[in-house]
Formats: structure tokens, C-alpha cells, sequence
């Protein structure tokens, strides 16, 4: 597969991405305060017991707590997308990625009509599809995006389980389930995991990638074994599926 030969390239376009991330991350964390201050309320308990339940977890699996990270929305304050918006954002990630993968314009083109997608992508997802002159980075930095797809898979039901955060997804897996089903199927398919069991994973990515960045920072390898382009994927992915900040797909944070 022409994903473990750009491995190496993937790594260190990670390693750049949370960078740059990073050096917001002071103007992020602020975001979310401001927007719980915003909100005039402490802390629910059904916040403060997720936040609570992520600890656990993480500390179960060695891996570095901020107790002075804030809680995230409640299921009330969450904007979660819709089924056929996830399905859809689905396949146009599919897309996006398999471009990244392969570098094949032709083949994409193909896949775009099969799909029905053209109307599917973002305006930086487009730029890159018409692009028959990418750049290695540009097509690494759309690689990754399978591992953000396996997330919307199993929002909408389609991927039963999300692994640990330490490994790269099995793309002919992922890959295999849009063959099986199409686009008519799949937006038959997609439905809704309850709000609460996705915020419950976004609170957790949001503290684990927190300990992958605090370990970047001070010169540390990612706790626990974790994948840091793998971490900052979901994260993304999750910030989408719970409308945080009222943001779109191109202009996610991950702020920690």
C-alpha cells in the first residue's frame, strides 16, 4: 500500500501540524473558556463526570493529565451534525484521501462521479482534487485523512469499535465498506450514535492529545505509544462531529 511507504513523510508533516497547533494553543485554550464563560453556568456534573471518566481512563493507561484542562460541551450545548452530514463528509474524506494515497487524478475523477461528490467537498478539499500538480506535503497532509474518515465511520454506526490511538487504521477495511455499500447506501445506512457516547470519545481525545502535545514540547516521544498524527485527526474530526465553536471542516482548532 502507498500509505506505509509515505510513512516517514507522514511523521514528520504530524510533527509540523501539531506545531504549528501548538503555537495557538495558548489562543485556543482561551476560546474555550471564554465560550464556557460565554455561557455564564459551572460546570455540569454530567461534564465534570466525563471529565472524570476520561481521567481515569488515561491515567489506567499511563498517560499524563492536566487537571486544569475545562470540561467540553454537555449533550444540551453540543451542535452535533446530522447523519447525512457525516455520511456525506464521509465520502468526500474518502476521496480526499485516497487522491493523497495514490496521486491518481483520473482515477479520483472516476470515483468522484461514482460517489456523486462533487458537491461533497470543502473549498480547500476542492482546490486539492482539481489540483493535477500537487506537492508531496499537500498529498500527505490529505493522507492522514483516513484516519479523521474511520472517526465519521464510527459516528454513523458503519465502524463498530475505535482502536486504540497508537496505530494507523486498516484502510482496505475502511476502503471495503464504501464498496459494499455505495453512496446510496451508506446515507441509508448512517445513523446517529447517541450525543452522549460522542462527546464521551472527543473528551477523551481532547485530554490524550493534550499529554501527545505537552510530551512534543518538552522533547518527549508521545506517552503510552500513542500516534500523534493519529491523535490529532480524531481530535479534529471530533471538534467537527460536536459543532464545536460553530466551526466548519476547513477551519477545525484542536485546541488543548
Amino acid at each position: 500500500m502507498h500509505f506505509f511507504i509515505v510513512l516517514i513523510l507522514s511523521f514528520v508533516l504530524g510533527l509540523a501540524l501539531d506545531s504549528a497547533a501548538m503555537a495557538q494553543g495558548i489562543t485556543d485554550h482561551a476560546a474555550r473558556k471564554i465560550e464556557i464563560e460565554k455561557r455564564k453556568v459551572s460546570p455540569s456534573k454530567e461534564a465534570l463526570k466525563r471529565r472524570t471518566r476520561s481521567n481515569r481512563q488515561l491515567a489506567s493507561e499511563g498517560i499524563p493529565i492536566a487537571a486544569s484542562l475545562p470540561v467540553i460541551e454537555t449533550a444540551a450545548q453540543a451542535k452535533p451534525r446530522t447523519a447525512n452530514e457525516v455520511a456525506r463528509r464521509a465520502i468526500a474524506l474518502l476521496l480526499v484521501a485516497n487522491k493523497g494515497e495514490l496521486n491518481d487524478q483520473a482515477f479520483v475523477e472516476i470515483f468522484i462521479g461514482v460517489f456523486s461528490a462533487s458537491d461533497d467537498f470543502t473549498p480547500k478539499e476542492l482546490a486539492f482534487i482539481r489540483n493535477g500538480n500537487t506537492t508531496q506535503i499537500e498529498r500527505t497532509q490529505f493522507l492522514w485523512r483516513y484516519e479523521s474518515l474511520n472517526v465519521l465511520l464510527w459516528a454513523i454506526g458503519l465502524v463498530d469499535k475505535l482502536d486504540r490511538a497508537d496505530a494507523i487504521i486498516d484502510v482496505p477495511k475502511v476502503v471495503t465498506i464504501f464498496r459494499e455499500n455505495g453512496r446510496d447506501g451508506l446515507l441509508e445506512k448512517a445513523k446517529m450514535r447517541p450525543i452522549k457516547e460522542i462527546l464521551d470519545q472527543s473528551d477523551l481525545i481532547y485530554r490524550m492529545h493534550w499529554a501527545v502535545r505537552d510530551a512534543g514540547i518538552n522533547g518527549r516521544p508521545a506517552p503510552a505509544g500513542l500516534d500523534r498524527s493519529v491523535v490529532y485527526e480524531r481530535h479534529y474530526a471530533f471538534n467537527w462531529l460536536i459543532g464545536y465553536l460553530g466551526q466548519h471542516w476547513d477551519d477545525i482548532t484542536t485546541d488543548t
